[in-house]
């Protein structure tokens, strides 16, 4: 049930299901090659697991259906 807290043996974790679900899905693997199309930084998973964002230039690239959108016309620029 989504926004419910999971357990993980005896301990909570404190996120919602879908958002522990949503992080798991990008390979740390696939995250460590990618970086910014426009700056060429590295980029970190959002804590909401929505996108990825750029360390350098703050640009936020979508995460749909599981797969980084990584095009310049789709980013949003969070500070």
């Amino acid at each position: 049930m989504p926004g419910k807290a999971k357990t993980h043996g005896d301990h909570y974790l404190n996120v919602p299901c879908y958002t522990v679900y949503s992080l798991m899905a990008i390979s740390k693997d696939l995250l460590d090659i990618l970086v910014c199309p426009v700056c060429r930084a590295t980029v970190e998973m959002k804590p909401d697991g929505s996108g990825l964002k750029c360390v350098e230039c703050h640009r936020v690239y979508p995460v749909r259906d599981d797969i980084p959108v990584m095009l310049v016309d789709e980013a949003k620029i969070e500070e």
